[in-house]
């Protein structure tokens, strides 16, 4: 601890010459918002395995009380990055399960009883998510639905919030509402994601297209991280379809329901990451898989193709 107060002390004794107190306090900020988006990938790749787990409020619970604690323990075990999750839920958490994994708190809600199951609201604070540990927030927002407005405001005001706490935003961007087909494609796909830039968002997870091969020019249109969903199972192998967005280019994976509703949810989970981190696969001993052709980022799509 010794060691890190002095150099931080150095860092900020070098930067005091250079720089007047409002830049310095925006290099302070910076720095902090950059530890959290480097938690957010363990492998330090700035590729992402999200395991969302927010379920319970929408659609009720997804474990029971006693083996919640054991399906993060599996989930993390497997390999992912971060687990996605409501505030209260984090608190009734053993809190070493996060020791090597990152916490996104989910700020949004719905239910499926309501009137209007596509509104969502906040139910929850950036500064509380800061006050329980959180190393990102995450909010979702249907574009289209009749609550698009106030979903989009209250998107402004986390962002805002966001940047004056230095944490990262993932925004969940889904087309949902009256009037949107149920076949998204990638023209629509594009426009949320920028949307998400244009807001203030760090990360944009949003649905894959019916041919996920067409997440190449939603990629190619958008500046921050893509992640994408994984739905729920429509007879389509996960792992081809995760391989499949990682090779256009998306820098990870947000895959809730079809990891703990298997029976199975760390060997998933392993699977999964062995594709997302190609390099650090074969060294954490999964190896199942076969490592891609060429490597992805967020700017353009892998030189071959994985399966």
């Amino acid at each position: 601890m010794a060691r890190g107060y002095h150099r931080g002390r150095q860092f900020l004794l070098c930067c005091r010459g250079a720089l007047g107190a409002g830049d310095l306090l925006q290099v302070l900020y910076d720095a902090r918002k950059a530890v959290r988006l480097t938690r957010l990938s363990r492998r330090g790749d700035a590729r992402y395995l999200f395991v969302p787990l927010d379920h319970s409020v929408t659609s009720g619970p997804i474990a029971g009380r006693r083996d919640f604690d054991h399906l993060v323990r599996k989930v993390v075990d497997g390999g992912a990055d971060g687990i996605v999750l409501h505030k209260g839920r984090v608190r009734a958490l053993d809190p070493h399960l996060f020791i090597e994994c990152s916490i996104i708190v989910h700020l949004s809600a719905s239910t499926v009883y309501a009137p209007d199951s596509h509104e969502k609201v906040l139910v929850g604070e950036v500064e509380e998510a800061v006050r329980i540990g959180a190393d990102a927030v995450s909010i979702h927002v249907n574009v289209g639905s009749l609550s698009e407005a106030a979903q989009l405001a209250d998107f402004g005001a986390v962002a805002a919030a966001c940047d004056r706490w230095s944490i990262p935003l993932m925004a969940m961007m889904y087309p949902s509402g009256p009037g949107i087909p149920a076949a998204v494609d990638a023209t629509q796909l594009a426009h949320l994601a920028n949307i998400a830039v244009d807001l203030g968002a760090d990360i944009v997870k949003t649905p894959a297209p019916q041919q996920v091969e067409d997440l190449v020019s939603v990629v190619a249109s958008c500046p921050i991280p893509i992640v994408v969903g994984g739905g729920q199972a429509d007879g389509r192998s996960l792992l081809d379809f995760a391989g499949k967005a990682l090779a256009a280019g998306c820098r990870g994976l947000a895959i809730g329901r079809r990891v703990f509703q298997d029976p199975e949810p760390d060997a998933v989970v392993r699977s999964l990451a062995t594709l997302v981190h190609p390099r650090q696969g074969r060294r954490a001993g999964s190896g199942q898989l076969p490592e891609p052709a060429g490597d992805s980022g967020c700017d353009g799509p892998a030189s071959g193709a994985l399966r």
